[in-house]
Order: structure tokens, then sequence, then C-alpha cells
């Protein structure tokens, strides 16, 4: 009950935030929280919250950029997975296709003959300018993992998958380094890919990120492996 409590008083706060990854993280959590407590209000939170998603990407989306803002910057999946998961509550029709084009785009981008490569740190991408490689932080192809596995969840396209086993790669030695990001000695996660070295601080965001997207990955298959 405590918890319970303390998330829907959360919710108030939905409102005077204006950054979509905090919106992001609500509708992630609205999902997740409705598997146990399915109420029609948490769906009209949904519908409210995918509706900003869908009206900033109308507001920013160019035929060569099809993206919620004129830049890409960090935790970029998490924006088109909110929507999919907007979708698998509201089932308008709308967020489904907004999370599908954002994905496309982010996929296109980042995805450079099959090696997942995440915007770089150092002064991100901004719509029209150079687009950095380096730094590449674990969190980005956490992000993707997750994203692209809710993304087979609702349209069983297999090319997500495809896309998730590319991201997940990235923390085995598939980027652009060819450098191992997990450490199986100490089943931790190094902090990031460099143009000229693997940072070998392992920090607890590093390592989470890797857990998260593995075990998301091994759900997936499970999943599909048992059809």
């Amino acid at each position: 009950m405590v918890a319970r409590d303390l998330f829907e008083r959360g919710l108030s706060m939905r409102g005077k935030a204006v950054c979509l990854r905090f919106h992001a993280a609500m509708l992630l959590g609205l999902y997740e929280y409705h598997q146990a407590v399915a109420t029609d209000y948490l769906r009209d939170f949904a519908k409210e919250l995918g509706d900003i998603f869908v009206q900033r990407f109308q507001d920013q989306a160019k035929e060569d950029w099809q993206w919620f803002e004129p830049y890409l910057t960090y935790d970029n999946a998490r924006l088109p997975q909110a929507l999919f998961a907007a979708y698998r509550l509201v089932e308008e029709p709308q967020f489904l296709e907004v999370a599908e084009r954002s994905m496309e785009f982010l996929l296109k981008t980042q995805l450079m003959n099959g090696v997942f490569v995440p915007i770089g740190n150092d002064g991100w991408y901004s719509r029209g300018g150079k687009r950095p490689l380096y730094d590449q932080q674990p969190l980005e192809a956490a992000a993707t993992v997750e994203a692209t596995v809710d993304g087979y969840y609702v349209t069983k396209k297999r090319e997500y998958l495809e896309a998730a086993e590319s991201a997940f790669g990235w923390f085995l030695g598939r980027n652009t380094q060819g450098v191992m990001v997990y450490n199986p000695q100490t089943g931790g996660c190094y902090d990031g890919v460099s143009e000229h070295c693997v940072n070998l601080n392992q920090g607890a965001e590093s390592s989470v990120c890797y857990l998260l997207a593995r075990l998301k990955l091994e759900e997936v298959w499970q999943g599909v492996l048992s059809e």
C-alpha cells in the first residue's frame, strides 16, 4: 500500500515537466504498474502522455529526420519504447505508427553494417550537424535492446529481434573498437567505448544496464523458442 500511494502521488508530477525522457520513464512505469493494478485512470494517463509524444513528433519530424527532437542525445530508444508501452495500454494506432517510424529512424542511424554504433556523447547529434561516434555508453545499448524487444512484442516483426541482438552484441565486442565492454571476470560492465580505449571504470549504472539488457533478451528468446 505504501508503494502504491507513493506511485499515485507521483503521477501528479506529470504536468510539471517538459522533458520527454521524464515522460518516457513515467509511461514505462505506468505500463508495469498497470500489470499489477489495472484501472481505467492509468490508461487515461497513458493516453495523455502518448499524445504529448505524438505532438512533439509532428512538430519536429522532417522527411530525413523522423524524431521527436531536433537532436539525438542520450537514452534515445526510451522515447519510441514509451510509445510502444502506451500503445499496449491504449491501442491508439497513432502511437504505434509514431513508435515504429521513430524506431526505424533511430536504428538506421545507429546500425552501421550490422554493428550497433550509439550516438557519442562528445557533442551529441543535432539535425544537420556532424554525428559524433564517441564516447559510446552502455546506457544506449541497453535502452535499444529493451525498446526493440518491446517493439517485437507489439508487432512480432523479427527485425526487431535482430536489432536487439546487434545492440546487445555491443557489450560483447561487436562494436567499432572490437572490445569487450562486459567483464566476465567480475560480472561488471565497463563504462563505455572511446576512440582509443575502453573506459575501465565499472560503475553501477553500466553493470545494471548490461544485466537488464541481458534479462530482456533472454526473456523474449525463451518466449520465441516456446512458441
